[in-house]
């Protein structure tokens, strides 16, 4: 049997930012705590909503405390803020991190038992669902609008905690390329070949069934068609994206991920390496280690990115296809090739072991182990 979680409702393309009053107002909510990161605030991405509530009349509270790998601290003051808020339902405004605090918080507002955050790592039995959460992504690549996944930052242990809860999704998306517009090039590439590995890894996820498949391939394309002209803010490259991302979030969410997530957490976690930068380079060599397990899958990835020719070449053929379209894209949108520059070759027995145990490990369509996930890492240096 295989489970498929969405939204209840989600909005796309420019101008769907005015749903989030709409929505609102529909279903009676009263006050929102609008969750977002300072760099948001302080470049008035966050106003672009606050705008919308406020034209509306609908009451609502910022809170801000919320750092790009968000810690445990965050969510603890965060559920007290809500608490004090009065509120009785979270908008989230902002990238993954935004995203993943506001989940949390409103699981542990609804499930006070898992207060101590640890808790709700891996597959956390909570009984109720969190506080309804109305998403508004200003990134292109988490897809944490659609997906039942959050990652915490664990500080005290210098590691990430991945948490899979049906209970946490978003009630409603609203994605709209106009909340991406002010993003960086370099922002917009890690977050964009975040999107990416997404698909990929969903793909050939030892989880993945005819309809995972459907929205990874579909992701796959938009992704490689648009990411270069996002990076360059074209409006139909930051629409495709917007799409993109989201479209590959209805995947993985539902099915899991791999390695390349497992190794690019604890980087996260010790070095605060961006989560898309560190997928993006592990991305290339673990589709390599991976090939033998895939099947024809390289085919149908190098196929969505525009290779020609594949029907005519030999398996090895064009798994390298699939695998030299991924480096060409990351090159062309200014990822490095390497992690010489992250990782500290002391570092790597402890990394590998908090990859091996990573939720998404057991995902990875090849079956691995703590040493051939330190060779990744040295192949990598």
């Amino acid at each position: 049997m295989n489970r498929f979680v969405l939204n209840e409702t989600s909005y796309h393309g420019k101008g769907a930012l005015s749903a989030v009053a709409d929505e609102a107002k529909a279903r009676g909510f009263k006050k929102a705590l609008l969750c977002s990161d300072p760099d948001l605030i302080k470049f008035n991405v966050t106003k672009k909503v606050t705008d919308v509530l406020e034209n509306a009349g609908l009451a609502y509270e910022i809170y801000s405390n919320i750092k790009p790998n968000p810690t445990i601290e965050n969510v603890q003051s965060g559920v007290e803020a809500f608490k004090k808020s009065g509120a009785d339902y979270i908008i989230a405004v902002g990238g993954g991190s935004s995203m993943d605090t506001a989940k949390a918080v409103g699981i542990i507002i609804n499930n006070p038992e898992f207060a101590d955050v640890r808790s709700l790592e891996g597959v956390a039995p909570t009984k109720k669902p969190a506080v309804p959460i109305i998403a508004v992504p200003t990134t292109a690549g988490t897809a944490a609008e659609v997906t039942i996944n959050y990652v915490i930052t664990d500080v005290e242990k210098n590691r990430k905690m991945v948490c899979v809860d049906v209970h946490d999704i978003p009630v409603v998306a609203v994605v709209d390329p106009d909340m991406m517009s002010t993003m960086p090039k370099s922002l917009t590439a890690a977050t964009g070949m975040d999107a990416l590995t997404h698909a990929i890894e969903g793909y050939i996820t030892k989880g993945a069934w005819e309809l995972s498949d459907m929205f990874h391939l579909k992701a796959i394309e938009i992704i490689s068609k648009n990411l270069r002209g996002a990076v360059e803010n074209t409006p139909e490259g930051r629409e495709g994206m917007a799409l993109g991302q989201y479209v590959a979030g209805m995947g993985f969410s539902n099915v899991g991920l791999g390695i390349v997530h497992s190794m690019a957490h604890p980087l996260g976690a010790l070095y605060d390496t961006p989560h898309g930068i560190a997928n993006a380079i592990i991305l290339p060599t673990v589709m390599e280690y991976n090939a033998p397990e895939t099947g024809e899958k390289y085919r149908e990835i190098a196929r969505a990115m525009g290779v020609k020719g594949v029907d005519e070449m030999s398996q090895d053929e064009y798994r390298k296809a699939a695998v030299d379209a991924v480096k060409q894209l990351a090159k062309d949108v200014g990822i490095p090739d390497n992690l010489k520059d992250i990782v500290k070759p002391e570092d790597i027995q402890f990394l590998s072991e908090s990859a091996y145990a990573d939720a998404c490990r057991p995902g990875n369509p090849r079956d691995t182990s703590v040493e051939e996930i330190s060779e990744l890492y040295k192949k990598l240096l």
